[in-house]
């Protein structure tokens, strides 16, 4: 998710990860992806290339516990982090689609914790939305120069994995921070804010019509 407000800079960056007995591990194209960079910043995937849009566009799977306590994990969980904290292209959250890995990991900036930390979080679902909602400005890194209103749920309930008891941790997330994992955890899924903006149209189109 691309910032739209200017942010304090994160101080500290910390690794709160999920997980799941079942899924898969990191394919070749994936390890190429996160060992074979000279430089620490992720390829960051756009619509707008047509060899990177399908990507964007498809469901990401689990991947195994082993996987996830694995040092290419951490890898790649850094590289993401920093990817996000570049100031050329600050963002406030990141999916692994949108560098090229389809697996169900996401950077999110934490804005309801004290120091406002960036935190890991893999085989990341949302188990319970809101019903109430609200409207709010989006933009994506994967979508330059576009942003839109997106209507979000108040609150989630996010599920994950401890990465060192791989205990399945339930959490109730609220406000600004919400959205950032609405928004992260639909790169899961291969949908994009713009593919809600475009929904939420049709279904005003309708209500216009009734």
């Amino acid at each position: 998710m691309r910032k739209l407000l200017l942010f304090p800079i994160i101080v500290m960056i910390s690794f709160i990860i999920g997980g799941c007995d079942k899924g898969s591990i990191f394919n070749e194209k994936d390890k190429e992806i996160i060992n074979n960079h000279p430089i620490s910043l992720l390829n960051i995937y756009t619509t707008d290339n047509k060899y990177e849009a399908p990507t964007l566009k498809e469901k990401s799977t689990d991947l195994k516990q082993s996987e996830i306590q694995s040092e290419l994990f951490k890898q790649l969980a850094v590289r993401m982090m920093e990817t996000v904290l570049d100031t050329n292209n600050p963002g406030v959250g990141i999916a692994a689609p949108q560098i090229g890995i389809n697996k169900r990991v996401v950077v999110v900036q934490r804005f309801d914790k004290e120091e406002e930390p960036l935190e890991v979080y893999a085989n990341i679902y949302i188990t319970e939305y809101s019903p109430e909602t609200e409207e709010g400005q989006e933009g994506c890194l994967s979508i330059p120069e576009t942003s839109a209103k997106i209507t979000r749920s108040k609150w989630v309930k996010i599920t994950y994995t401890d990465p060192k008891t791989l205990e399945k941790i339930s959490e109730k997330i609220s406000g600004f921070t919400a959205v950032i994992f609405q928004h992260e955890i639909d790169h899961l899924e291969g949908v994009l804010f713009t593919d809600r903006a475009r929904e939420e149209a049709k279904l005003l189109t309708v209500d216009s019509e009734i």
